[in-house]
């Protein structure tokens, strides 16, 4: 059965999650139908566009993503701060990026003197437009709602596009966030669509390694701010150099079950984490198979079930196993 997306979010133990959506009736996201000879190639952009589009909007930045066959990986963070700091103006200016207005926020956002009544109305509406841009299910419902439209129209057909919900996981502490990260920028080298993650089209990882041989990192993305402290700046709790090492080592390790692999020819880039190797590949190989909700080490995954009144604690033995 189907939890509960409310079930599922608990910004108290962490902003981090992972959203995965999945098309239905052998839809197309992108790539070639080999049935028909037909490319849907462009439709990864459409994607990664709209990604880029929505960070600036909503309070939700984007960790890392992948645009695959017929389905998408996204790692978002929830910038709950943000959301609380942004003004009731601001609230309504960025959420009619994406809606209409009514007649009340147009006479407001015009400057017109509004009464105590429409007042009290207003500020019921920037609550539920402020909640709404620090909501994951908002931001993937927008995201998908936009490319479901747009390959119907061009498929000529309606219905769903999307299998009904996207799944989502919450990630707990650094180890799940790295491993999920990785993951998720390995996939088109694990699927064998590319060869190296600086040919990884329409990934995350190939924007920050585009960037970061200029010596920057992309806007559109969640910065590496270096190592966790007390008084660390907004971002990933990681040294950019040190993941896209890692990224690099990690797809090198050659797997018998998975089709592609960084070629042993290309210049060698290493790193280490602090968890076993063996343990490290099965959790970028298999990481929606091994954790089907939270991931985290076992403390961590106590304490979320707890804070959302959980009985049972799935996927602590793999958490013990892997993560521990």
């Amino acid at each position: 059965m189907a939890v509960p997306r409310k079930q599922q979010i608990s910004l108290v133990d962490t902003p981090y999650y992972h959203c995965i959506s999945r098309c239905v009736r052998r839809a197309f996201l992108c790539g070639e139908d080999k049935s028909t000879g037909q490319s849907f190639e462009h439709r990864r952009a459409w994607v990664e566009e709209k990604l880029i589009a929505l960070s600036k909007v909503f309070c939700i930045d984007v960790c890392a993503y992948a645009v695959m066959s017929n389905h998408t990986h996204v790692v978002l963070c929830v910038d709950e701060k943000k959301a609380k700091r942004l003004k009731q103006k601001a609230v309504i200016i960025r959420w009619y990026k994406l809606f209409k207005g009514n007649l009340l926020t147009q006479k407001y956002l015009s400057g017109k003197p509004l009464n105590p009544a429409e007042e009290n109305t207003l500020a019921e509406m920037t609550t539920v437009f402020r909640n709404r841009l620090k909501d994951i299910s908002w931001f993937m419902r927008v995201l998908n709602e936009d490319i479901a439209r747009k390959a119907n129209f061009e498929d000529n057909c309606t219905g769903r596009f999307w299998e009904g919900r996207f799944k989502s996981q919450a990630l707990l502490d650094e180890a799940a966030l790295a491993a999920c990260m990785a993951y998720v920028d390995l996939n088109p080298i694990r699927a064998k669509i590319a060869n190296t993650p600086e040919k990884s089209d329409y990934t995350s990882i190939q924007q920050r390694i585009n960037t970061a041989v200029k010596g920057t990192q992309p806007k559109a993305l969640l910065k590496f701010v270096g190592n966790p402290g007390k008084h660390m700046p907004k971002g990933l709790p990681f040294e950019l150099k040190s993941y896209i090492e890692l990224v690099e080592l990690t797809g090198r390790i050659i797997r018998d079950d998975k089709r592609g692999a960084i070629s042993a020819n290309e210049l060698p880039i290493l790193t280490r984490l602090g968890i076993s190797p063996e343990n490290w590949l099965t959790l970028t190989t298999q990481f929606t198979k091994s954790f089907h909700g939270a991931v985290g080490k076992p403390d961590n995954m106590i304490e979320y079930c707890e804070h959302l009144k959980k009985k049972r604690r799935p996927n602590i033995a793999n958490a013990t196993a892997l993560l521990a």
